[in-house]
């Protein structure tokens, strides 16, 4: 029994010094408040030429640019002949454009909007400007973006670009759009 005090009062003792060198004091720096900070290497300091990010203020240029970028998608259309859905030449490079976009921006969802000239019956062009809009999904999944960031709507004949008879009028209403849904 006395050993077992022994062994507890030499495991307190030796528990008391780590305890106390470890706590030990540090020195307490003085500080001249009437000399220049000292600059540390990767740290910035709130200097005149520094741009903050205030509400109102205009938006950086990355984000300038990337709205910009934005534009130019939504306002590449592809095009479509006459009671066709599949994809020409010049579609495919516009694609192709898009999906290069979309794989540089992996956050942003868009729906392929598809549209037809005024001939034939309304179910008929919903009918053929879904299938438009599906084409050109199925090629931005092809060159591989996600099938859950593409979306599909047909508006047929409902929204045409242009209003009026002739085939120049027509060729303008049978295309596809991209619209930007979110990032």
């Amino acid at each position: 029994m006395r050993n077992a005090g022994r062994v507890v009062g030499l495991i307190a003792l030796v528990s008391l010094i780590f305890f106390i060198s470890g706590c030990a004091k540090k020195g307490v720096q003085q500080v001249d408040e009437t000399a220049p900070p000292q600059q540390q290497e990767g740290v910035t300091t709130g200097t005149p030429d520094m741009e903050l990010d205030m509400p109102g203020e205009d938006v950086t240029s990355s984000e300038q640019a990337l709205q910009g970028e934005m534009a130019k998608f939504e306002e590449d259309r592809i095009y479509f002949e006459f009671d066709k859905f599949n994809l020409t030449a010049d579609a495919r490079k516009v694609l192709a454009e898009k999906a290069s976009f979309l794989n540089a921006h992996p956050n942003i969802k868009v729906r392929v909007e598809g549209h037809c000239d005024d001939r034939g019956t309304r179910e008929y062009n919903l009918a053929l400007g879904e299938r438009r809009a599906k084409s050109a999904q199925d090629y931005l999944i092809f060159l591989g973006i996600n099938p859950d960031r593409v979306s599909t709507v047909s508006y047929g004949e409902e929204k045409p670009l242009e209003t009026g008879t002739g085939e120049a009028v027509w060729a303008k209403n049978r295309r596809a759009e991209f619209r930007i849904l979110g990032n």
